[in-house]
């Protein structure tokens, strides 16, 4: 009886699981099993909003695209209906930012700092020597591991993604429908082949002040999810993706789920019921 019982709650668990998962979850990919603590921002302890990165030490939203949502049920003008905004529209919206009524501000956008803690380096790079290209800060790579670039660091570290090329500038190495965003860990990121987008990059909030093809405006540092790139956006008036981060753990730590807590503690109870029985 006690173990159709337990059966019967652990299906019960899996199928919530099942349902509040997001579409690609790979467990053994990737750091962020060990590395992200889950945090709760709208006062219910039991849910999931946001993620602080032990490695960065700063906190993710745990949807990325945040503000499609918001802009959706506030029927603002600028992404109302998928999340994009403008380089400037994206500073404000995340540096405005109170996140599922918290309460808490100082939110922005992830920085672009240079892989080897130095200068930076413009020229385009397939091995991950450069800030602008491929496999930077991945794992193998000269700055291997390096936290200059967040959002990198987020794709090729703590997800585990590859790029479109590999170090030796072999390439092709990912496909439709996801390309090399193989991974989303616990986050919710716009899928990278959007069919109506295309390739649609997420926003850094870091100035690109290096050689440009485009001298008539400003540019700013962006990093695409479809191949693992990361360059520059010459343009601030298109539209990207704004993923919304804040400097330390912010937010409380979320607790199991009470079909968890109820089958850990089943789980203790079962194992001292064996201890008893080999001292018997």
């Amino acid at each position: 009886m006690q173990s159709r019982v337990l059966v019967a709650i652990s299906a019960c668990a899996i199928s919530f699981s099942s349902f509040t998962a997001h579409a690609i979850s790979v467990s053994g990919q990737g750091t962020w099993k060990s590395t992200l603590l889950a945090r709760d921002l709208d006062g219910n302890p039991a849910t999931t909003e946001a993620y602080y990165d032990t490695n960065l030490k700063i906190t993710w939203l745990a949807d990325a695209n945040y503000a499609a949502t918001q802009y959706a049920n506030s029927g603002g003008t600028e992404g109302d209906s998928d999340g994009r905004l403008t380089w400037a529209g994206a500073n404000t919206w995340a540096t405005t930012l109170n996140p599922y009524g918290s309460g808490i501000s100082g939110w922005r956008l992830p920085d672009t700092n240079p892989v080897d803690g130095g200068a930076y380096d413009y020229v385009t790079q397939k091995d991950g020597t450069s800030d602008k290209g491929y496999n930077i800060s991945a794992p193998g790579t000269l700055y291997a591991g390096s936290t200059g670039s967040e959002l990198a660091h987020m794709f090729y570290n703590t997800l585990g993604n590859i790029g479109y090329y590999d170090r030796l500038g072999a390439g092709r190495r990912c496909s439709p429908p996801d390309y090399c965003l193989s991974n989303t860990g616990p986050f919710s990121i716009p899928n990278a082949s959007d069919s109506t987008f295309g390739n649609v990059p997420f926003w850094s909030a870091t100035e690109y002040h290096g050689p440009t093809d485009y001298p008539t405006h400003p540019d700013a540092w962006s990093f695409s999810f479809d191949y693992g790139y990361q360059g520059l956006s010459g343009n601030l008036n298109f539209n990207e993706y704004a993923w919304a981060v804040h400097d330390g753990d912010m937010g409380s730590a979320v607790v199991p789920t009470l079909p968890s807590v109820w089958l850990f503690g089943s789980g203790l109870l079962g194992l001292g019921s064996m201890a008893r029985r080999k001292k018997t």
